[in-house]
């Protein structure tokens, strides 16, 4: 017997709007320009580690001094404004120097590409199984004084919240907004949290312990049996359970259940 019919109830049910809050992809919402739209998900999902409550208030410090049109605020900024606008900034790891140095990448890759989506398809390749090669050329172009805030796929990191904006910027239905062309949904790989390598395991995607980008790539594949063309489909209405008060783990694991 398939999982399917049940990975497709639960996304029915749950891949809503009124699911999302409390989630840094609410911010994505408010921006019709995709070049802003982009900016605003890299810096959100950037900065989607810790607690939620905490997560939503350093997302809205940094937007807050941008302005209506983030692109704008960026293209041809220099460092000493940025520094004097976010000195002090901090969220858990990151301080105000890694921020700014990610905010001048940004704006450096849009002055020379055009759009973080030019940016990130100048290192596609049809021969790619996976968007991972792309995805290490955009870090690099847009580059970090650390190591955390834009951690480099080549040192096996799951890299999940560079999958998270991925996912956010290339799919598009009732929770992902999308605006990315020429980028392949079929080759992302799945934003792998606590939440997802719990339910990679429980549903028999995968025996590893660690959560990093092995074990993503074999929940993507497990995913990709249903839904070969769009595998991390089902992340966001899934990983629902676990992270609002009003939806269990165990409440899922009634739900699914592979034969």
């Amino acid at each position: 017997m398939s999982i399917k019919p049940s990975l497709e109830q639960i996304y029915r049910k749950y891949n809503r709007r009124k699911y999302v809050s409390p989630d840094p992809l609410q911010f994505l919402y408010g921006y019709s320009d995709v070049r802003d739209r982009e900016i605003v998900a890299l810096i959100a999902s950037s900065l989607a580690y810790g607690r939620v409550a905490q997560i939503l208030k350093s997302v809205e410090k940094v937007l807050n001094e941008m302005g209506p049109s983030p692109c704008d605020f960026l293209v041809g900024v220099k460092s000493r404004r940025l520094e004097k606008v976010y000195a002090g900034f901090k969220h858990r790891f990151t301080t105000d120097e890694e921020l700014v140095s990610m905010l001048l990448g940004i704006g450096r890759v849009i002055g020379e590409y055009g759009s973080l989506n030019e940016c990130f398809v100048s290192g596609l390749s049809r021969s790619d199984d996976n968007i991972l090669p792309a995805l290490q050329k955009f870090v690099d172009e847009v580059g970090s004084d650390g190591k955390y805030l834009l951690p480099s796929p080549s040192r096996g990191s799951a890299c999940k919240r560079l999958n998270l904006f991925l996912r956010w910027m290339v799919r598009k239905d009732a929770v992902d907004p999308g605006g990315w062309k020429g980028v392949s949904k079929g080759k992302l790989i799945v934003p792998l949290d606590t939440h997802m390598a719990r339910i990679g395991q429980m549903l028999g995607f995968t025996s590893r312990k660690s959560a990093d980008m092995k074990m993503a790539r074999e929940i993507t594949d497990a995913f990709g049996e249903f839904a070969p063309r769009d595998p991390v489909k089902y992340d966001f209405s899934l990983t629902r359970f676990g992270i609002r008060e009003e939806l269990d783990m165990s409440e899922l694991a009634e739900h699914v259940t592979r034969v």
